[in-house]
């Protein structure tokens, strides 16, 4: 079950939101869509099933229109903004969770690409999972060095996230757990799935173990 809410960010931002409730809370999890200029919103099918399977697993979840989205105010800021979009959500999430029950963030393609950015940098965070990173078209240097327990996923047809960029960015990312979906696409259309066992084992790693 999930509520509708408003997340305040500075400088007068609401962003439209979804707090999703759980009987058994073993943590957290903030879900970002994908890039809003090519219709990506909080309503996206791999954000839906990665908040469903989080829901499942035991996690809270947060999912949440970046800014100029949906009902969200504000403007597209080129990821500039949007990384306060994400801190107020992962504020949100911490305020939603009892104290001491981990907290993560996952985040698909532009959503990735954000998360990425932020959560290194975020001492509550113990959770970083990264679905189809465009890594043809964005970098990813923040990543390097983050502490967080990873899950990198991808599909292995997927033209934004070519295979070999995919699999040195796991080398590069020590301790990361590196899954690749047989035959998925960028939007992982009949992989969802297969996708959503990914995150579910990622999750009862860190908020199950």
């Amino acid at each position: 079950m999930e509520e509708e809410l408003l997340i305040e960010v500075a400088q007068g931002i609401r962003l439209e939101a979804r707090l999703g409730k759980t009987d058994e809370i073993a943590g957290g999890l903030v879900v970002c869509h994908p890039h809003p200029l090519y219709g990506g919103d909080m309503e996206n099918p791999v954000v839906l099933r990665a908040s469903e399977v989080a829901r499942e697993t035991g996690l809270v979840t947060v999912r949440f229109n970046f800014r100029g989205v949906g009902r969200s105010t504000g403007t597209h800021d080129q990821g500039e903004g949007e990384q306060d979009d994400l801190r107020a959500a992962v504020r949100l999430l911490g305020d939603s969770v009892p104290r001491g029950r981990p907290l993560g963030v996952a985040g698909y393609s532009f959503g990735a690409w954000l998360a990425a950015r932020v959560a290194p940098a975020e001492a509550t965070l113990a959770a970083l999972g990264l679905i189809a990173p465009p890594l043809a078209m964005l970098e990813f240097a923040a990543l390097d060095g983050a502490r967080q327990n990873i899950l990198l996923t991808a599909g292995t047809r997927d033209p934004y996230c070519p295979i070999p960029e995919f699999l040195e960015l796991g080398r590069r990312t020590p301790g990361a757990r590196v899954v690749t979906i047989e035959g998925a696409d960028h939007f992982f259309f009949g992989k969802l799935h297969p996708l959503g066992e990914a995150l579910r084992a990622w999750i009862r790693g860190w908020a199950l173990a």
